[in-house]
């Protein structure tokens, strides 16, 4: 019953004349099989007609060779959805197609998927989509290279040849300054340099010996690998070795370097670690950076390049120069005044086919970010789609853990810990389209008394397709104003006894977005607990309602009889956890550790068995029906941030 309660909340939507000429008949269009990651596959489904919003599209897939199809969650129905920024002159309609991920499968293996488009209203074409696809494996240095041993300059011991003074006179051969730049012997794809340890700091002042850094500090490395046979630059595993920026703006510049890998560092004392792709002029594809520390930075990773492809940034520490007491936000509340922007973002990118996974971040403005690139390019090749960001685990973030901003289609934002954001948790400021999917991440202490903040932001940037399921968020959901296409399930969006803040606030441009089988526990104030708006009823859109046009719902019960969301959703208190207290809103500035907090719930719960099946999300569900939450209770808890080197 609650597998044909989502079918029904998500696709058979309300009827609207879009065009004023109705051809309510769905005609299939390209299908696009987006680029595979480790874990989950994307697809696009280009339509026309379906005026009345009612065919929908089935998925099926099973691993090669086997014979039982499995079912995935149904692709979004996606078009006419209106994404725009006033500040920015931005607006953007979504085309009309269906779009979806295949979640959570097996990493190097081949499925057969199965999509089966259907509207009672007839299709006007073929009805079946069937493809094999592969997903990637974590990137491996190749086999058969050759293997470069750097040192440090001052380094007098045993040497293992052929040994080098410096990274770069490793990757391109002798260069003494500028009157010797020749690649005299520069480093070949499926070459490994490994870095033995010490501190690389060079005197970038030096004109005679400054191996290899210029005046501007920066490694600036062009060399190409490919992805069967990537150059890799690896800490040799005799101590720690350390790039040392010596206050440079950019240490390692590789926008225009492919499958350059680099593995075991430790990188401090510059505005930007990796830079690797500025917008509408180059960009990187199949960088690594796994298992390094990062510190003392203003940002870790930052790509803003189109065609860029298949970063794989993991296990890594992550470190800014942000306030590590205080939680204090860009925007002027409490006691203490917005701090310099000292550490911007840890890591931000733009393109197809990125993992960000298993890292540990702290101190930043934001987290990890997708670049607000603004409306997405017409080339589908270079839009934002098939991006995964998780088991994450994100501390004390000035503005917000992680944001969508900018993503398109196929944002897969799973599993991530996050603990102290003075703004809002995730963001979604604007997602073009979607599905941009959150699912099973926490959130804890976020935006303690500003009256807009909350778990989720979309309020500004309207965006369409965010798919929220299985969140446990310790923080309202006060600033989602201005979203379509939205939702909500199996949610357990807990207030903080906020006296100023409703626990939602909600603004949605389309009856279609819908709200249910979430557990919601009220806050401590006077003032309404829920504010909503959507278009009237008969209508499938509009586009020019404001929060003027908000109801306020002071309980459950009228928000549920007056709005007609959350007709399967429950009240919940904080003893469904097995510990795990509210934050302390006469305190706002409290930094909070995970210490003792338990975020699994207890046995008997009201959050056990309360929520809806969603296929391919939470199949592995341990009783009735799935909990509600970001933890299954029985189940094994996420790894968030680095893992075992063995694990890697």
């Amino acid at each position: 019953m609650r597998t044909a309660a989502l079918y029904i909340c998500l696709f058979l939507l309300s009827v609207g004349d879009v065009y004023g000429q109705r051809t309510d008949q769905v005609k299939p269009g390209r299908f696009i099989v987006e680029p595979a990651t480790i874990h989950n596959l994307g697809f696009e489904w280009k339509i026309s007609g379906d005026d009345n919003r009612n065919a929908t599209v089935q998925v099926q897939y099973r691993k090669k060779g086997e014979s039982k199809w499995r079912e995935g969650l149904p692709l979004l129905r996606i078009g006419d959805e209106k994404v725009w920024r006033a500040r920015e002159f931005l607006e953007y309609r979504t085309p009309r197609m269906f779009a979806g991920s295949i979640l959570d499968v097996d990493e190097g293996t081949s499925y057969e998927c199965r999509f089966t488009m259907s509207d009672p209203d007839g299709v006007d074409g073929g009805t079946v989509e069937a493809v094999t696809v592969t997903t990637r494996r974590r990137p491996v240095a190749a086999a058969g290279g050759r293997t470069l041993h750097v040192y440090p300059p001052d380094y007098t011991g045993p040497k293992i040849e052929p040994s080098f003074k410096g990274l770069k006179e490793a990757y391109y051969g002798p260069g003494l300054g500028d009157w010797d730049v020749v690649h005299t012997r520069p480093v070949q794809p499926g070459d490994q340099i490994l870095v033995h340890a010490g501190l690389y700091k060079a005197d970038r002042l030096d004109y005679v010996t400054p191996y290899g850094v210029p005046f501007d500090g920066t490694y600036v490395l062009t060399r190409d690998g490919t992805p069967e046979k990537p150059i890799v630059i690896r800490g040799a595993g005799d101590g720690e070795v350390i790039f040392d920026g010596n206050g440079c703006a950019r240490l390692f510049d590789v926008m225009g370097a492919d499958y350059n890998f680099f593995e075991g560092l430790t990188i401090r004392n510059t505005d930007v670690a990796f830079y690797a792709g500025h917008k509408d002029l180059l960009g990187s594809s199949g960088l690594v950076v796994r298992d390094c520390r990062i510190e003392d930075v203003g940002v870790a990773v930052m790509n803003e390049y189109a065609g860029s492809r298949d970063f794989y940034i993991a296990d890594n520490v992550i470190l800014g120069r942000d306030d590590r007491n205080r939680l204090i936000g860009w925007a002027h509340w409490g006691k203490y005044k917005p701090s310099l922007l000292k550490s911007y973002y840890a890591i931000k990118v733009y393109g197809q086919g990125h993992i960000i996974c298993h890292n540990q971040i702290a101190w930043f403005h934001d987290g990890i970010c997708i670049s607000t690139y603004g409306v997405p390019p017409e080339d589908d090749s270079a839009k934002a789609v098939a991006i995964d960001i998780y088991n994450n685990d994100i501390h004390l973030m000035v503005d917000d853990f992680i944001e969508a901003d900018g993503g398109v289609h196929n944002i897969r934002v799973a599993r991530n810990r996050g603990f102290n954001a003075a703004q809002h948790g995730f963001s979604g400021q604007p997602v073009f389209g979607g599905p941009a999917y959150f699912y099973r991440n926490i959130a804890y202490n976020v935006a303690p008394i500003t009256a807009g903040g909350g778990a989720i932001k979309t309020g500004g940037g309207n965006p369409a397709g965010m798919m929220v399921f299985h969140n446990t968020f310790i923080a309202e959901l006060s600033n989602i104003f201005g979203h379509s296409n939205s939702h909500y399930y199996n949610n357990l969006v807990i207030g903080t006894n906020n006296p100023i803040k409703p626990l939602l606030g909600s603004l949605t441009y389309t009856t279609y977005t819908k709200f249910d089988y979430n557990g919601w526990r009220l806050n401590s104030g006077e003032g309404p607990q829920f504010l909503w708006a959507s278009p009237a009823a008969g209508e499938a859109s509009n586009f020019s309602l404001t929060n003027t046009d908000l109801q306020s719902y002071r309980t459950f019960d009228q928000f549920q009889r007056g709005t007609g969301q959350e007709k399967h959703g429950r009240l919940v208190d904080y003893d469904i956890f097995e510990n795990v207290l509210s934050p302390d809103p006469t305190d706002p500035h409290r930094v909070y550790e995970i210490g003792n907090l338990d975020f699994r719930l207890r046995a008997g719960s009201g959050a056990v068995d309360a929520g809806c099946r969603l296929p391919g999300v939470n199949d592995d569900f341990s009783g009735k029906a799935p909990d509600l939450g970001a933890l299954e209770l029985g189940r094994p808890q996420p790894v968030y941030g680095p893992r075992r080197r063995s694990e890697q």
